[in-house]
């Protein structure tokens, strides 16, 4: 299992990079970096980047497998029999921020662990999603990448789209701000609750389906209009992004205390971004609705 899933997610960084290149004037960077024999994490990957592009400002998109004697705290909160067991962990993890503020930034992550306990069988379980951030809403954006989110989980089960859609509600929730923050895709993590050919299949059909679900909305928005205050606005909104992986986000947390690369780990963040004390937008405008008409929670399918 371990090599199957290593090709595929090598495959399919490789597959997302050449689509991406496909619409920007900017390439990928790709930067191969190896973790030594004498650090406590082993292992290698690669870290592909595409900065000030005409479409992307910043684009990245990483590639990790990496073997280490002790899972991390953030790996075992839900599972603490297997807190010290030696681990497995490898996965593609991607965050394109565009610099157009109708095109909105994504995320998606697919990802495997396994855990050798010194006593008792090995456990390998799945994580993955997708969310859309945008900076200015469009129902036609939000509902098309549901629809996809939706159609990746549906050969597994009716059930799954509605569980995981709640489940990337919740987790990509700043508590501070009491504010979500985008408009949701679906999340999954800590799952082996199918047989294990169909949780590897799960994680690879919600790989498969992002260039469907993310591509045709940057097409739609890329040559729309924008000035000074969209731009504003984008950078005071990207500040909530730079928040939520700093603070909450469990990717994060699991590379920074397992060890790893942190400029592969903190590759999601913004080129530019600000803050500005007691920001509100001019109620009735563009900038007002998606606090009030995108961000809260809604059924988009």
């Amino acid at each position: 299992m371990s090599q199957d899933v290593r090709q595929f997610l090598m495959g399919l960084q490789h597959r997302i990079t050449d689509a991406i290149e496909s619409l920007d004037t900017a390439t990928f960077l790709s930067d191969h970096w190896t973790k030594d024999e004498g650090e406590t994490l082993q292992g290698n990957g690669i870290t592909k980047i595409l900065e000030q592009g005409s479409v992307f400002e910043r684009a990245g998109c990483g590639f990790s497998h990496v073997k280490g004697p002790s899972l991390p705290p953030s790996a075992t909160q839900h599972r603490p029999e297997l807190a010290g067991a030696p681990f497995e962990a490898m996965g593609v993890s991607l965050v394109f921020h565009p610099l157009n503020p109708y095109v909105p930034t994504v995320h998606m992550n697919v990802r495997m662990i396994s855990a050798h306990p010194a006593s008792g069988a090995s456990v390998s379980w799945f994580g993955g999603g997708m969310d859309l951030t945008p900076y200015y809403g469009f129902e036609e954006d939000a509902q098309h990448f549901h629809q996809v989110c939706r159609d990746a989980l549906s050969p597994f089960g009716d059930h799954y789209h509605a569980r995981f859609k709640k489940w990337c509600d919740d987790y990509f929730y700043l508590k501070h701000r009491k504010e979500a923050r985008g408009v949701g895709g679906i999340f999954f993590d800590d799952f082996n609750e199918l047989a294990p050919e169909l949780n590897q299949a799960m994680m690879q059909s919600v790989g498969d389906h992002f260039l469907k679900a993310y591509l045709p909305i940057v097409e739609r928005r890329k040559h729309m209009p924008w000035g000074q205050r969209e731009r504003d606005h984008q950078l005071y909104r990207r500040g909530r992004y730079v928040e939520f992986n700093l603070v909450f986000d469990r990717g994060t947390h699991f590379g920074l205390q397992s060890g790893g690369r942190s400029e592969s780990i903190l590759l999601s963040m913004p080129p530019l971004v600000t803050w500005s004390y007691q920001k509100t937008p001019q109620p009735g405008s563009a900038e007002a609705r998606l606090y009030t008409d995108f961000l809260p929670p809604r059924d988009w399918v």
